[in-house]
């Protein structure tokens, strides 16, 4: 048995006729008879009923069809794997990007990728940390831009690309918004509007607010909001105050007459971004030239870029 049986087996169960089937295989009609003939004898089953009229599949062969479209499958990815490993710019990237960061840092990145590596093809996922780091243990995905330290994950190594401060988004009205920059003493006093708990984000606001008071303000309904813009949205609406990342200062909400946005003076407010990867992934190439195309392209504005580490002298 080998790939080109498979193909066979595939292309009769798909067109249930032989004489499409070898013309899409581009072979002979009883070349693709006889090998199918010794691929059922090899495994002892009959995979097609065959009639003047039409073929039907058995049942064990639906099952042995898509077991094969499985195979071919892994078969195109091999070949693939080893085609891009000679040229590691070329060829798919499947990112994971959080859904608080993917809106603010892609419009910045998607279009030097694709002037700088135009063999290089993007294909992004959006999901949360939890999700993204599953991901890229069941190999779903070969890189992703997360926010919250890998270390106590086994097989996973990132790179530390930049650190993003949090500001505070508030409606004009709020007191909040009075203060040129906000402290953490302000912020203790303050009932910040949340995301749910699956992000990352909400963990990172409440740890910038670690002193904050135990008892909710009535005035302010407990919203755990889904996304950042849904956040954004509730602030502009007069509901609350929250923290956004710096990136998200440049998005559309921040620029509305109904938000406020006001840097923090607290230390140790911001979160730091990296692209985390399997330590068994082939082509570093690629995600090296791509942490450096962000650091590159970053707004150094709003981030403090964390360069990358000299490479060692050859003595």
């Amino acid at each position: 048995m080998n790939l080109r049986d498979l193909q066979y087996l595939v292309a009769v169960a798909d067109h249930r006729h032989f004489g499409r089937a070898a013309e899409a295989c581009h072979v002979s009609q009883p070349t693709l008879s006889t090998q199918l003939a010794k691929l059922e004898q090899y495994l002892g089953v009959t995979l097609f009923e065959r009639t003047n009229r039409a073929v039907q599949v058995t049942p064990v062969g639906e099952r042995i069809a898509a077991a094969a479209r499985l195979a071919l499958e892994h078969a195109r990815e091999v070949i693939e794997i080893a085609r891009e490993s000679r040229d590691p710019l070329a060829g798919t990237l499947r990112l994971g990007v959080l859904p608080t960061l993917a809106p603010f840092l892609m419009p910045w990145l998607l279009r030097p990728v694709r002037e700088r590596f135009p063999k290089l093809q993007l294909s992004l996922t959006e999901e949360t940390t939890e999700h993204l780091i599953a991901r890229l243990h069941r190999h779903e995905v070969d890189a992703a831009f997360l926010a919250t330290p890998i270390d106590d994950e086994p097989g996973l190594k990132a790179i530390a690309l930049f650190d993003e401060p949090f500001w505070l988004a508030a409606p004009p009205g709020h007191e909040l918004a009075r203060c040129p920059q906000v402290t953490r003493k302000e912020l203790s006093e303050a009932e910040l509007l949340l995301l749910s708990d699956e992000h990352c984000l909400k963990q990172q606001t409440l740890e910038v607010c670690r002193h904050r008071r135990k008892v909710p303000v009535p005035s302010v309904p407990d919203l755990r909001a889904s996304s950042l813009e849904t956040l954004l949205e509730l602030v502009a609406a007069g509901i609350g105050c929250t923290l956004i990342p710096a990136l998200a200062t440049r998005g559309p909400w921040a620029r509305s007459a109904r938000m406020q946005l006001r840097p923090l003076q607290v230390s140790g407010a911001y979160r730091r971004v990296t692209l985390a990867f399997r330590t068994s992934y082939p082509r570093m190439a690629a995600l090296t030239a791509l942490a450096d195309l962000v650091r590159g392209e970053v707004p150094r504005d709003l981030v403090r870029v964390i360069e990358a580490p000299a490479t060692p002298r050859r003595k």
